[in-house]
Protein backbone atom coordinates (compact mmCIF):
# COMPACT_ATOMS: atom_id res chain seq x y z
CA UNK A 1 0.00 0.00 0.00
CA UNK A 2 2.83 2.35 0.87
CA UNK A 3 4.51 1.60 -2.48
CA UNK A 4 1.24 2.33 -4.28
CA UNK A 5 0.90 5.72 -2.54
CA UNK A 6 4.51 6.53 -3.43
CA UNK A 7 3.80 5.60 -7.04
CA UNK A 8 0.79 7.93 -7.24
CA UNK A 9 2.76 10.73 -5.60
CA UNK A 10 5.54 10.44 -8.18
CA UNK A 11 2.97 10.26 -10.99
CA UNK A 12 1.22 13.43 -9.80
CA UNK A 13 4.53 15.31 -9.57
CA UNK A 14 5.44 14.20 -13.09
CA UNK A 15 2.07 15.27 -14.52
CA UNK A 16 2.34 18.65 -12.79
CA UNK A 17 5.75 19.26 -14.35
CA UNK A 18 4.51 18.27 -17.82
CA UNK A 19 1.37 20.40 -17.52
CA UNK A 20 3.34 23.38 -16.27
CA UNK A 21 5.75 23.08 -19.17
CA UNK A 22 2.90 22.96 -21.67
CA UNK A 23 1.26 26.04 -20.15
CA UNK A 24 4.56 27.93 -20.14
CA UNK A 25 5.21 26.99 -23.77
CA UNK A 26 1.67 27.99 -24.73
CA UNK A 27 2.04 31.36 -22.99
CA UNK A 28 5.37 31.93 -24.70
CA UNK A 29 3.80 31.10 -28.05
CA UNK A 30 0.92 33.50 -27.40
CA UNK A 31 3.33 36.24 -26.34
CA UNK A 32 5.48 35.60 -29.40
CA UNK A 33 2.42 35.75 -31.66
CA UNK A 34 1.32 39.02 -30.06
CA UNK A 35 4.75 40.52 -30.57
CA UNK A 36 4.81 39.37 -34.19
CA UNK A 37 1.36 40.79 -34.84
CA UNK A 38 2.43 44.08 -33.33
CA UNK A 39 5.45 44.20 -35.61
CA UNK A 40 3.36 43.40 -38.69
CA UNK A 41 1.01 46.28 -37.94
CA UNK A 42 3.80 48.82 -37.93
CA UNK A 43 5.43 50.29 -41.03
CA UNK A 44 9.16 49.92 -40.37
CA UNK A 45 12.15 51.08 -42.37
CA UNK A 46 12.62 47.52 -43.61
CA UNK A 47 9.36 47.79 -45.58
CA UNK A 48 11.07 49.37 -48.56
CA UNK A 49 8.43 48.13 -50.99
CA UNK A 50 5.63 49.99 -49.22
CA UNK A 51 3.99 53.26 -50.21
CA UNK A 52 2.79 55.10 -47.13
CA UNK A 53 -0.04 57.50 -47.87
CA UNK A 54 -1.70 59.99 -45.58
CA UNK A 55 -5.30 60.86 -46.51
CA UNK A 56 -6.92 60.36 -49.91
CA UNK A 57 -6.99 62.47 -53.05
CA UNK A 58 -10.78 62.86 -52.91
CA UNK A 59 -10.44 64.58 -49.53
CA UNK A 60 -7.98 67.03 -51.07
CA UNK A 61 -10.38 67.67 -53.94
CA UNK A 62 -13.09 68.42 -51.36
CA UNK A 63 -10.94 71.03 -49.60
CA UNK A 64 -9.50 69.07 -46.67
CA UNK A 65 -6.30 71.09 -46.33
CA UNK A 66 -5.60 70.95 -42.59
CA UNK A 67 -2.15 69.48 -41.96
CA UNK A 68 -2.11 66.53 -39.59
CA UNK A 69 1.01 64.44 -40.26
CA UNK A 70 4.40 66.10 -39.66
CA UNK A 71 7.33 66.07 -42.05
CA UNK A 72 9.32 64.29 -39.34
CA UNK A 73 6.77 61.48 -39.41
CA UNK A 74 6.83 61.37 -43.20
CA UNK A 75 10.61 60.98 -43.21
CA UNK A 76 10.20 57.90 -41.04
CA UNK A 77 8.03 56.39 -43.78
CA UNK A 78 10.39 57.03 -46.68
CA UNK A 79 12.96 59.15 -48.47
CA UNK A 80 11.02 59.81 -51.68
CA UNK A 81 7.59 61.10 -52.55
CA UNK A 82 5.19 63.98 -52.99
CA UNK A 83 2.22 65.74 -51.45
CA UNK A 84 1.26 69.17 -50.19
CA UNK A 85 1.34 71.22 -46.99
CA UNK A 86 -0.94 72.63 -44.32
CA UNK A 87 -3.51 75.02 -45.85
CA UNK A 88 -2.46 73.72 -49.30
CA UNK A 89 0.62 75.94 -49.09
CA UNK A 90 2.55 74.81 -52.16
CA UNK A 91 3.74 71.53 -53.63
CA UNK A 92 5.69 68.90 -51.67
CA UNK A 93 8.55 66.86 -53.03
CA UNK A 94 10.84 64.53 -51.09
CA UNK A 95 14.12 63.49 -52.68
CA UNK A 96 17.03 61.72 -50.96
CA UNK A 97 15.30 62.13 -47.61
CA UNK A 98 14.94 65.92 -47.87
CA UNK A 99 11.45 67.43 -48.09
CA UNK A 100 11.08 70.53 -50.25
CA UNK A 101 8.22 73.00 -50.45
CA UNK A 102 7.66 74.71 -53.79
CA UNK A 103 5.63 77.78 -52.91
CA UNK A 104 3.50 80.01 -55.12
CA UNK A 105 6.64 81.95 -56.09
CA UNK A 106 8.03 78.83 -57.76
CA UNK A 107 10.99 78.60 -55.40
CA UNK A 108 11.86 75.41 -53.52
CA UNK A 109 12.57 75.56 -49.80
CA UNK A 110 13.70 72.90 -47.35
CA UNK A 111 11.07 72.57 -44.64
CA UNK A 112 11.29 72.07 -40.90
CA UNK A 113 10.31 68.71 -39.45
CA UNK A 114 7.44 70.32 -37.56
CA UNK A 115 5.65 71.44 -40.75
CA UNK A 116 2.51 69.38 -41.38
CA UNK A 117 0.76 67.92 -44.41
CA UNK A 118 -2.87 67.08 -45.26
CA UNK A 119 -1.87 64.67 -48.05
CA UNK A 120 1.34 62.84 -48.93
CA UNK A 121 2.55 59.61 -50.54
CA UNK A 122 6.01 58.48 -49.40
CA UNK A 123 8.25 55.44 -49.95
CA UNK A 124 11.83 54.27 -49.54
CA UNK A 125 13.04 54.40 -53.15
CA UNK A 126 15.03 51.43 -54.43
CA UNK A 127 15.65 51.07 -58.15
CA UNK A 128 14.16 47.88 -59.61
CA UNK A 129 14.12 48.97 -63.27
CA UNK A 130 16.47 51.40 -64.99
CA UNK A 131 16.45 52.76 -68.52
CA UNK A 132 18.27 55.46 -70.47
CA UNK A 133 16.65 58.25 -72.45
CA UNK A 134 18.92 59.17 -75.35
CA UNK A 135 16.50 60.97 -77.66
CA UNK A 136 14.09 63.84 -77.33
CA UNK A 137 10.64 62.89 -76.02
CA UNK A 138 7.66 64.95 -75.00
CA UNK A 139 5.75 64.12 -71.83
CA UNK A 140 3.28 61.83 -73.60
CA UNK A 141 6.01 59.90 -75.40
CA UNK A 142 8.04 59.34 -72.24
CA UNK A 143 4.92 58.36 -70.31
CA UNK A 144 4.11 55.71 -72.91
CA UNK A 145 7.71 54.51 -72.95
CA UNK A 146 7.81 54.13 -69.17
CA UNK A 147 4.62 52.08 -69.27
CA UNK A 148 6.32 49.59 -71.61
CA UNK A 149 8.89 49.02 -68.86
CA UNK A 150 6.32 48.15 -66.20
CA UNK A 151 6.05 44.39 -65.61
CA UNK A 152 2.39 44.68 -64.56
CA UNK A 153 -0.39 47.26 -64.70
CA UNK A 154 -1.79 45.97 -61.42
CA UNK A 155 0.75 47.20 -58.87
CA UNK A 156 2.12 50.62 -57.94
CA UNK A 157 5.39 52.22 -58.99
CA UNK A 158 7.53 55.06 -57.73
CA UNK A 159 9.07 56.85 -60.72
CA UNK A 160 12.21 58.98 -60.81
CA UNK A 161 13.57 60.64 -63.97
CA UNK A 162 16.84 62.53 -63.76
CA UNK A 163 17.95 64.39 -66.85
CA UNK A 164 18.14 67.37 -69.15
CA UNK A 165 14.88 68.98 -70.15
CA UNK A 166 14.43 71.24 -73.16
CA UNK A 167 11.22 72.42 -71.56
CA UNK A 168 9.51 72.02 -68.20
CA UNK A 169 6.18 73.52 -67.16
CA UNK A 170 5.10 73.36 -63.52
CA UNK A 171 2.62 74.94 -61.16
CA UNK A 172 2.08 75.68 -57.49
CA UNK A 173 -0.67 77.25 -55.42
CA UNK A 174 -0.81 79.70 -52.55
CA UNK A 175 -1.92 78.87 -49.01
CA UNK A 176 -5.68 78.88 -48.54
CA UNK A 177 -7.87 80.24 -45.77
CA UNK A 178 -11.00 78.75 -44.26
CA UNK A 179 -13.62 78.14 -45.40
CA UNK A 180 -11.46 76.21 -47.85
CA UNK A 181 -12.49 76.24 -51.53
CA UNK A 182 -12.48 73.01 -53.53
CA UNK A 183 -9.17 72.14 -55.18
CA UNK A 184 -10.53 72.70 -58.67
CA UNK A 185 -11.33 76.29 -57.69
CA UNK A 186 -7.87 76.83 -56.18
CA UNK A 187 -6.07 75.67 -59.32
CA UNK A 188 -7.90 78.25 -61.42
CA UNK A 189 -5.59 80.78 -59.76
CA UNK A 190 -2.46 78.61 -59.80
CA UNK A 191 0.97 80.06 -60.49
CA UNK A 192 2.58 78.55 -63.59
CA UNK A 193 6.34 78.36 -64.20
CA UNK A 194 8.26 77.53 -67.37
CA UNK A 195 11.86 76.37 -67.56
CA UNK A 196 13.97 76.11 -70.71
CA UNK A 197 17.15 74.04 -71.06
CA UNK A 198 17.10 72.97 -67.44
CA UNK A 199 18.35 69.95 -65.53
CA UNK A 200 16.58 68.30 -62.66
CA UNK A 201 14.59 65.38 -61.32
CA UNK A 202 11.02 64.20 -61.75
CA UNK A 203 9.61 62.58 -58.61
CA UNK A 204 6.30 60.77 -58.53
CA UNK A 205 4.18 57.69 -59.03
CA UNK A 206 2.38 55.60 -61.59
CA UNK A 207 -0.72 53.96 -60.13
CA UNK A 208 -3.41 51.61 -61.49
CA UNK A 209 -6.95 52.72 -62.30
CA UNK A 210 -8.33 51.04 -59.18
CA UNK A 211 -6.79 53.71 -56.92
CA UNK A 212 -9.33 56.27 -58.14
CA UNK A 213 -10.61 58.17 -55.15
CA UNK A 214 -7.54 57.30 -53.06
CA UNK A 215 -4.79 58.63 -55.30
CA UNK A 216 -4.24 59.72 -58.89
CA UNK A 217 -4.59 56.91 -61.46
CA UNK A 218 -1.71 56.97 -63.94
CA UNK A 219 1.03 59.53 -63.36
CA UNK A 220 1.31 62.09 -60.58
CA UNK A 221 4.65 63.88 -60.95
CA UNK A 222 6.51 66.77 -59.34
CA UNK A 223 9.79 68.38 -60.45
CA UNK A 224 12.79 70.00 -58.82
CA UNK A 225 15.77 71.59 -60.54
CA UNK A 226 19.26 70.13 -60.19
CA UNK A 227 20.28 72.88 -57.77
CA UNK A 228 17.02 72.24 -55.88
CA UNK A 229 15.89 75.85 -55.92
CA UNK A 230 12.72 75.64 -58.04
CA UNK A 231 10.10 73.22 -59.31
CA UNK A 232 6.46 72.32 -58.78
CA UNK A 233 3.65 70.04 -59.91
CA UNK A 234 4.36 68.99 -63.50
CA UNK A 235 2.00 70.14 -66.24
CA UNK A 236 4.15 69.39 -69.30
CA UNK A 237 7.76 68.78 -70.34
CA UNK A 238 10.15 67.74 -73.08
CA UNK A 239 13.21 65.68 -72.15
CA UNK A 240 16.37 65.48 -74.26
CA UNK A 241 18.35 62.91 -72.25
CA UNK A 242 18.29 61.26 -68.88
CA UNK A 243 17.81 58.20 -66.72
CA UNK A 244 14.51 56.59 -65.76
CA UNK A 245 14.40 54.66 -62.48
CA UNK A 246 11.37 52.67 -61.36
CA UNK A 247 10.67 51.17 -57.95
CA UNK A 248 8.07 48.38 -58.07
CA UNK A 249 5.84 48.48 -55.00
CA UNK A 250 3.47 45.74 -53.84
CA UNK A 251 2.42 47.13 -50.45
CA UNK A 252 0.22 50.15 -49.73
CA UNK A 253 -0.36 51.60 -46.25
CA UNK A 254 -3.11 54.18 -45.87
CA UNK A 255 -3.58 56.41 -42.82
CA UNK A 256 -6.69 58.60 -42.68
CA UNK A 257 -7.10 62.02 -41.05
CA UNK A 258 -9.12 62.40 -37.87
CA UNK A 259 -9.84 66.14 -38.00
CA UNK A 260 -13.42 67.43 -38.10
CA UNK A 261 -13.08 68.81 -41.62
CA UNK A 262 -12.28 65.35 -42.99
CA UNK A 263 -14.79 63.46 -40.86
CA UNK A 264 -17.67 65.73 -41.87
CA UNK A 265 -17.06 65.68 -45.64
CA UNK A 266 -19.24 63.75 -48.06
CA UNK A 267 -16.69 61.75 -50.04
CA UNK A 268 -19.05 59.56 -52.04
CA UNK A 269 -19.55 61.79 -55.08
CA UNK A 270 -17.77 61.28 -58.41
CA UNK A 271 -14.77 63.61 -58.58
CA UNK A 272 -13.02 62.15 -61.64
CA UNK A 273 -13.73 65.22 -63.77
CA UNK A 274 -12.49 67.58 -61.05
CA UNK A 275 -9.32 65.53 -60.57
CA UNK A 276 -8.49 65.71 -64.26
CA UNK A 277 -9.07 69.46 -64.29
CA UNK A 278 -7.07 70.05 -61.10
CA UNK A 279 -4.12 67.99 -62.32
CA UNK A 280 -3.73 69.95 -65.57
Amino acid sequence: MRNRNLYFTILLIFLSIVAGGCITEENENIESADQTAGTDNKLSNSETDTIYQFSIIDALLEGVYDGEVSCAQLKEKGDFGLGTFDNLDGEMLELDGIIYQVKADGQAYEVEDSVTSPFAAITFFETDIEDTVDEQMDSQQLAEHIETLLPSQNIMYAVKVTGKFDYMKTRSVAAQEQPYPRLVEVTKDQSVFEFNDTEGTIVGYWMPEYVEGMNVPGYHLHFITQDRTAGGHILDYTISSGTVEIDSTDKFYLELPTNDNYLSKGLSQDTEGELEEAEK
